[in-house]
C-alpha cells in the first residue's frame, strides 16, 4: 500500500553556541544571533519516513516547517535526502509560538494538506526540550499516537507496528493509521543528502528568499526556472491560507513565557568525587533529598 507521509520537522538554533544575548527582552529567543540547524530528532523521524517510502512504492513524504523565510532551508534539506515537496508555515502572526500555540499551527496545516497517513517528528526540539508538540498535535487532530519511537517495523492492512524505547526496555506498539509517531534520537540516523537530488532542487526557494534576492533591483538568477519547473518554488502559508485563528497564533496565543536562560558552568571546588562504596552513595542520597535535589 503506498502512503501518504508528513513529516514535522523545525529549523532550530544551534544550541551549542548560546551566549548572553541568546534572548530578547520579551522572552523569546533571539535567534539571528544563533547558528540555525535541521532539529536532531527531526532528522531521526525523517529517516523512518523515507524508508517507509523505500518499502511501499507511490509513497510520498511531504516536509512542514514553521519560522521565518530562512526555514525553507529546511525544506530543501528534506528534498535532498529524498522528500517530495513540503510547506512552510511563515507568517508575522506565527511568531513566538509555544508548544500549545505551534501545534495549533501546525494541526491547521494539516487539515489544509487534507491526505495522510502517518504523521512524524522527532521527540523533542533541542531549543525547548519539551517533547510536546507531537502529542498536542495528535490531540487537535483527534488521532492516536506512539511516542519515543526508534523503529517502524511494519505497515500493513491499515495498521502499523512499531517499536519504542521505554525505562527499562523495549516495547511493541500496534495502532491504526493515520497516527501521530515521535522519534528518539536513538533512532536510525537519517541518510546523507543524495547528489542527484541536490542538483535537482538547489535552486528551490521560498517567495520571501526570492523577495530578498530581488530587493533594491536585484535579479533573481535562474527566474525563469521557476516557471518551467514548478516544484522548486517552495509553497509559502500564512494564517489566513490554513484558516488559522491569530489569537491562537504566536505570542498571543502562547500561555508559556521564558523569563530568562542562564549558562549554568560549573567550578571543579564544586565537585566532589565519590567511590562506588554503599557508604558513599547513602550518604550522597542523604545529602541530595537534604538540599531538595530530588525528593
Amino acid at each position: 500500500m503506498s502512503l501518504k507521509i508528513v513529516v514535522l520537522a523545525k529549523q532550530v538554533p544551534d544550541t551549542r553556541c548560546v551566549g548572553k544575548d541568546a534572548m530578547n527582552a520579551d522572552g523569546t529567543i533571539n535567534r539571528a544571533a544563533l547558528p540555525a540547524i535541521f532539529n536532531p530528532e527531526d532528522l531521526n523521524a525523517l529517516e523512518q519516513a523515507l524508508r517507509l517510502k523505500d518499502t511501499h512504492p507511490g509513497s510520498t513524504v511531504t516536509i512542514l516547517t514553521m519560522g521565518p523565510g530562512r526555514a525553507a532551508e529546511i525544506i530543501r534539506e528534506g528534498l535532498y535526502r529524498g522528500a517530495d515537496n513540503g510547506y512552510l508555515l511563515t507568517d508575522r502572526a506565527f511568531a513566538g509560538a509555544d508548544t500549545l500555540a505551534t501545534s495549533y499551527a501546525l494541526a491547521t496545516a494539516i487539515r489544509k494538506i487534507g491526505e495522510y497517513d502517518i504523521i512524524v517528528g522527532g521527540r523533542q526540539a533541542i531549543d525547548g526540550d519539551t517533547a510536546q508538540v507531537g502529542p498536542q498535535v495528535a490531540e487537535k487532530l483527534g488521532l492516536p499516537q506512539v511516542t519515543y519511537v526508534e523503529e517502524i517495523q511494519e505497515v500493513k492492512d491499515g495498521r502499523i507496528r512499531v517499536k519504542r524505547h521505554i525505562d527499562g526496555g523495549v516495547e511493541t506498539v500496534e495502532g491504526p493509521l493515520p497516527i501521530v509517531l515521535t522519534v528518539n534520537g536513538s533512532a536510525a540516523p537519517c541518510r546523507p543528502r543524495n547528489a542527484k537530488l541536490v542538483q535537482k532542487y538547489k535552486r528551490a526557494l521560498g517567495a520571501q528568499e526570492k523577495a530578498a534576492i530581488t530587493k533594491d533591483g536585484g535579479v533573481l538568477p535562474y527566474a525563469s526556472l521557476y516557471e518551467s519547473r514548478p516544484y522548486l518554488n517552495i509553497t509559502e502559508w500564512s494564517v489566513a491560507d490554513v484558516n488559522g485563528d491569530t489569537k491562537q497564533c504566536g505570542l498571543s496565543g502562547s500561555p508559556t513565557k521564558v523569563k530568562k536562560i542562564e549558562n549554568i558552568i560549573f567550578q571543579a571546588k564544586e565537585s566532589k568525587t565519590i567511590t562506588g562504596s554503599d557508604a558513599d552513595v547513602e550518604n550522597l542520597i542523604v545529602e541530595l533529598l537534604a538540599n531538595h535535589t530530588i525528593g
